[in-house]
């Protein structure tokens, strides 16, 4: 059984929302979350959750370098309260829009998986993509072995996508790349948002 969506979903979707334009979506960084909950499916709701509550079992520091990897234009922790407290507004923003609806379903099936048989595969793929800033290869493989590694590759993913440094792939890691996303039984749009980087042959 297929996930809930063919698209990106969780905490890499709140990511996604802080571009360069994110401040004519809301006055503050909670606010551009809690709109695009507004809007989103139950599924999204607690998928958003799920992650938030994971990722708080990283400290403080880690999780500010997942946020900034993960987001184009982060906003100043400063102004959010730090990682940690960021990553607790989010799952209570997710906790406010699921109680206003009286019959919400738990996620079940490929939704509610963590991806455990996929954890070396995830830290191989984090480590070989030496463009990216050690500190952020850390927080990764700190993520996928504490929070979950489907968590870990999606923001390895949004990393990928927004490194300062352009990173290109090799056919041969997208492949692998497209075998863990068809484990984690993403849909068919989520490793297809790095495609463009592949090298031509």
């Amino acid at each position: 059984m297929p996930r809930f969506t063919p698209f990106d979903f969780g905490v890499t979707t709140v990511m996604s929302l802080f571009h360069q334009d994110w401040i004519h979506d809301g006055e503050t960084a909670a606010d551009v979350v809690a709109k695009y909950l507004a809007q989103s499916q139950d599924e999204q709701a607690l998928a958003v959750r799920r992650d938030a509550r994971l990722l708080n079992r990283l400290p403080s520091p880690t999780l500010e370098v997942l946020w900034e990897a993960g987001s184009q234009y982060m906003p100043a922790f400063h102004l959010v309260g730090g990682g940690a407290e960021w990553t607790r507004t989010v799952a209570d923003l997710c906790d406010a829009r699921l109680a206003a609806h009286a019959e919400v379903r738990a996620l079940t099936g490929a939704d509610a998986e963590e991806g455990a048989a996929c954890l070396d595969a995830v830290v191989a793929e984090i480590e070989a993509v030496r463009l990216l800033p050690a500190e952020v290869r850390s927080a990764l493989t700190e993520c996928a072995r504490r929070c979950s590694p489907d968590l870990a590759f999606r923001v390895l993913l949004k990393a990928i996508s927004y490194a300062p440094a352009e990173i290109t792939l090799s056919a041969a890691r997208y492949a692998r790349m497209e075998a863990i996303g068809s484990a984690l039984r993403y849909g068919e749009f989520v490793v297809d948002s790095v495609a463009y980087l592949v090298e031509e042959a």
